[in-house]
């Protein structure tokens, strides 16, 4: 049942239909919209693909890396004209996930993937870029290392102090919103490569 197709597709939500029905999160969803700046560069790449390119989401509105990512994508689709954008919950899209796995294993959200006008699929960006998570996680453990009251970057941070524990979450929260403009545009490239391979219409 992981086919997809024009049907199955038009069943998905737009980007604004996913934000209406939103439980939890939308503020911040709709503030990380707001800090999504694209390059005129990477905005003329997508108004020139060979459109419409349609782009299955799957999200859910617990999940930091939809809220981070999938205003970028949001955004892109808006301001590009050639994105088709919708959006599946993944619990309600089993055989979906299914088709998507992280590492073939999990079930890792944003899923983006990307279609062309006769529904075979060009690509699929999982979660977030490599890169983001690499720099991340060399930004935490610098922050581990200059505080050794933060303790090992790999331990549970539930077993720290109620003090430090607040200081070491302030600090991963600092480094992530710092973080945002450069992740973002990682996002827009690993997003481009794959849109970019859309073959022409014929």
């Amino acid at each position: 049942m992981d086919n997809m197709d024009r049907e199955r597709f038009s069943t998905g939500l737009t980007y604004d239909e996913y934000k209406s029905q939103m439980t939890r999160n939308r503020e911040k969803l709709e503030a990380n919209e707001a800090a999504v700046h694209l390059s005129d560069e990477d905005l003329a790449a997508f108004r020139r693909l060979p459109g419409p390119v349609h782009v299955v989401a799957l999200a859910e509105d617990w999940c930091g890396d939809v809220l981070a990512n999938l205003p970028v994508i949001g955004v892109l689709a808006r301001e590009s004209g050639t994105l088709d954008l919708r959006v599946f919950l993944r619990d309600e899209n089993k055989d979906l996930m299914g088709r998507w796995l992280n590492q073939g294993l999990y079930e890792s959200i944003p899923v983006f993937a990307f279609f062309d006008d006769r529904f075979t699929e060009i690509g699929v960006f999982i979660e977030r870029p490599a890169s983001v998570t690499a720099e991340r996680k060399a930004r935490r453990e610098a922050i581990h290392a200059a505080d050794p009251a933060f303790g090992a970057p790999d331990a549970p941070i539930d077993q720290l102090p109620d003090e430090v524990r607040a200081r070491l979450s302030a600090a991963i929260a600092k480094m992530r919103e710092d973080l945002v403009p450069w992740a973002n545009a990682e996002v827009v490239k690993e997003l481009r490569s794959i849109a970019e391979r859309a073959p022409a219409l014929t």
